[in-house]
């Protein structure tokens, strides 16, 4: 056991079931701000239970230990930035109306009070997959989800004939998904979201050439 990122062994054991009143959607949703403040190793079980509106038992009965409860998060977080993606980039409008769209959103995400800035994937998940091969592997599988996404809308947009099919989709959607990545880490950083805005504006122009 990893000293200080697991539940204590003397734990009380998974019941069946989950406590009345419990909304894992909730938990997940105020466990997130304390991750994203704290990042995964730094953040305490007391603050997460404290944060979650649980005791210990009944967050360790609903999500087992730390890691779990994190991936969980990780998933819920990234599953519905993916609907919101998927949305954006199937709306109306050429493809790069739509993406400045997505763009657009996520700086607001990204930027907007009270949470901490920046993309859970790549504020935290990114710090500890060296040493934890299951966030690395929860992480790169919502990565790749939205770059199947973009992909799609490319491929559309090919179809359409709005864009050539040189570049390949495939390589448009790494191009657009690296684009997030990179609005991400500048949040994260401090970067004015206007200055995002623009850089955002000019990585589209390049993608959709």
């Amino acid at each position: 056991m990893r000293i200080g990122t697991e539940f204590p062994e003397d734990a009380p054991k998974r019941q069946r079931g989950r406590p009345r009143g419990f909304s894992p959607e909730t938990v997940l949703e105020r466990v997130r701000d304390v991750f994203m403040q704290k990042g995964f190793a730094a953040a305490s079980l007391d603050e997460l239970s404290e944060a979650a509106g649980l005791n210990r038992p009944s967050l360790y009965a609903a999500f087992g230990d730390k890691e779990q409860l994190y991936i969980a998060t990780l998933r819920y977080y990234g599953g519905k930035g993916a609907v919101a993606l998927e949305s954006m980039l199937g709306g109306r409008g050429s493809i790069v109306e739509r993406l400045n769209r997505v763009y657009a959103a996520a700086v607001g995400l990204y930027t907007a009070p009270p949470h901490a800035p920046g993309c859970m994937i790549i504020g935290t998940a990114t710090v500890e997959a060296p040493t934890r091969p299951a966030i690395a592997a929860a992480a790169v599988e919502l990565l790749a989800a939205n770059e199947r996404c973009f992909e799609r809308a490319f491929e559309q947009a090919v179809a359409e004939r709005e864009l050539s099919t040189d570049p390949s989709p495939a390589t448009r959607a790494r191009m657009a998904g690296a684009v997030l990545d990179t609005l991400a880490i500048r949040a994260r950083l401090g970067t004015a979201p206007a200055d995002l805005r623009n850089l955002a504006v000019s990585m589209v122009s390049a993608i959709c050439r």
